[in-house]
């Protein structure tokens, strides 16, 4: 157990020193990934044990050990030079009893730690990261115009006056809201030892922040309000950070609380076995370790030959297909004339590869669906105290699914969303925003009604049904093309060609049905209208009369209605009668 203390002394970087006591254990081997990510404490320690600082302890057997008190630019530096990696010192520190440092550090703000993103890429035309925040150790906000004298731990409703009056002629209302929430978070929210990112010439930069806010006259503005940070030494490209992060990156505002990817950012840089291995170091078991779990893949199961028995499909192979465009698109379409069995496939593939039906919903679209009935909305509802009935903003089918999917636990488990009949709506008008979302789901956009940021987490598919004789595949419109993958399920090909027949042999019943089908398809010229197998696999069609029945009135209505006005005789054409007579 190594030992130290806070001392008053503050660090360059604006933190509080901290100094080991002669005596500490320390770790023979550092992280691979340490010399490349802190590099400021690798260097630090390689020169302590240079100078004899820290030698080969005879105390703890395998370990090294301090032989002198040495003091530290902040508790993250002191706990670093002993475990060899990245350390939150806040956090690593802890009283005999188990507390930590951060519980017994002045602060506002209280709790787990938090991590923020505040950009600095951009400030009024400046990159402030390059330009100051990584040479001088910290990160700052704009607010030039805010008065001077105000105290970290002003509470909201405070700050709120003071940013009315102060920005009143300079910014608007919508503006003002952000500004409060912005310098709020900043001011009161943030507190030692939490993590702060931010983005700059295409890499991710993350630090610890170490110490309070201060509010300086800054000569240009644009970093009046301004807190230490023990930056990373380095960056990581932003196009290969995890999808869930780029969304949070994504987001538009200044400060914003990225905590939801936390895990996943703690884990940058480092390898599999690196976690496992400090994992191991600390005694934790490997399936506890938050990075780890965090980066856990959402995996779609493999087809199944017995899934493919049970749906009458004719090949795994058209199956694992399917689940690969699900994979790679995670937007799919099955389109096909009626009786093709698209929405039973729909359900069923979903609740295989989602792991059951509680991961899978199910809405059907109709001409006068809305983004209010599909996302959200204003819906009138009861108050249950008074009785009195008021307009609530109120979840539709997708915000409650994707809120499950992206709830910490369900985040590896593919979630559903089956949308029956979708070329029946106004695409454009029910997605609104969010259409944008299902091409690029690395974003994040602001939401029209509870304007809050909204990003389709990556476990979350779509299957459409498309009814191809309610309106042609031909007529559905470039961006919906360019956003789904389109699998066919049309009588001419499998595996609709011989589901009727392959289900017929299961069933034990006479193929004569399939061959009537096939007889009846090959006189339909259009294949949009062509029928499906599903109307002849139903129990009814095979008791007493129910074919007959079945074709009467289910089959030829729909051809009388392909045939409208052109004098066609439908029955003399398609009619069982006239089937089996060419047949015979």
């Amino acid at each position: 157990m190594a030992r130290g203390r806070m001392l008053d002394e503050m660090g360059t970087n604006g933190s509080q020193k901290f100094v080991v006591f002669a005596g500490s254990p320390a770790r023979r081997d550092v992280v691979p990934s340490f010399p490349v990510r802190m590099q400021s404490s690798s260097r630090f320690r390689e020169q302590l044990i240079a100078e004899g600082a820290i030698v080969e302890s005879t105390t703890y057997p395998g370990w090294l050990e301090t032989t002198r008190d040495i003091v530290c630019n902040s508790p993250s530096a002191a706990a670093e030079i002993l475990v060899g990696r990245s350390a939150n010192g806040f956090q690593e520190w802890k009283t005999e009893d188990g507390h930590p440092l951060a519980d017994y550090v002045a602060r506002v703000a209280w709790g787990a730690r938090r991590t923020w993103l505040v950009r600095g890429s951009n400030v009024a035309g400046v990159d402030l990261f390059e330009r100051e925040w990584r040479g001088e150790q910290r990160v700052s906000l704009a607010a030039s115009r805010l008065r001077a004298g105000v105290e970290p731990g002003v509470s909201k409703n405070d700050l709120r006056g003071f940013v009315e009056e102060d920005y009143e002629s300079t910014a608007t209302y919508s503006q003002r809201i952000q500004l409060v929430d912005e310098m709020h978070a900043f001011l009161s929210r943030m507190k030692h030892g939490d993590t702060v990112c931010t983005v700059s010439g295409g890499r991710l930069y993350i630090g610890e922040i170490t110490g309070d806010p201060v509010q300086v006259d800054s000569e240009d503005g644009r970093s009046s309000l301004r807190r230490p940070v023990e930056w990373q030494d380095i960056g990581y490209p932003y196009d290969e950070l995890p999808e869930e992060v780029q969304q949070k990156l994504s987001v538009q505002h200044d400060v914003a609380d990225i905590t939801a990817v936390q895990d996943l950012i703690d884990g940058l840089g480092l390898s599999e076995q690196e976690l496992i291995d400090e994992a191991e170091v600390e005694g934790e078991p490997r399936e506890k370790i938050p990075a780890l779990v965090a980066r856990r893949e959402m995996e779609l199961p493999e087809p199944t030959a017995e899934l493919a028995d049970e749906l009458l499909v004719h090949d795994v192979a058209w199956l694992r297909e399917v689940r690969d465009l699900l994979r790679d698109d995670r937007q799919l379409v099955l389109y096909g004339p009626p009786g093709t069995g698209k929405t039973y496939l729909a359900l069923k593939l979903a609740e295989f590869l989602g792991g059951g039906p509680e991961q899978v919903k199910l809405v059907q679209f109709h001409p006068s669906y809305s983004y209010e009935d599909f996302f959200e909305g204003f819906r009138p509802r009861e108050d249950p105290g008074n009785r009195e009935v008021a307009l609530r903003l109120t979840a539709g089918p997708l915000r409650e699914l994707a809120d499950l999917a992206s709830r910490e636990g369900n985040r590896h488990i593919p979630h559903f969303l089956i949308i029956d009949e979708i070329n029946r709506a106004n695409l454009a008008k029910v997605f609104g925003e969010l259409y944008f979302l299902l091409e690029y789901r690395n974003k994040s956009i602001r939401l029209t009604y509870s304007q809050e940021d909204f990003a389709l987490p990556p476990n979350l598919f779509v299957i459409g049904t498309m009814n191809t004789a309610d309106r042609s595949i031909a007529l559905v419109d470039a961006a919906m093309r360019r956003r789904f993958a389109f699998v066919e399920l049309s009588p001419r090909t499998e595996p609709t060609a011989g589901l009727l027949r392959r289900w017929l042999d299961r069933e034990k019943h006479d193929p004569e049905p399939a061959d009537l089908l096939e007889a009846l398809n090959a006189r339909i010229s259009d294949p949009d209208f062509q029928i499906g197998p599903s109307y002849l696999m139903k129990k009814g069609v095979y008791r007493d009369g129910g074919l007959e029945r079945t074709w009467r009135t289910k089959i030829l209505p729909l051809l009388e209605e392909h045939h409208y006005g052109e004098g066609v005789n439908v029955e003399a054409l398609y009619g069982l009668n006239a089937l089996r007579a060419a047949s015979s």
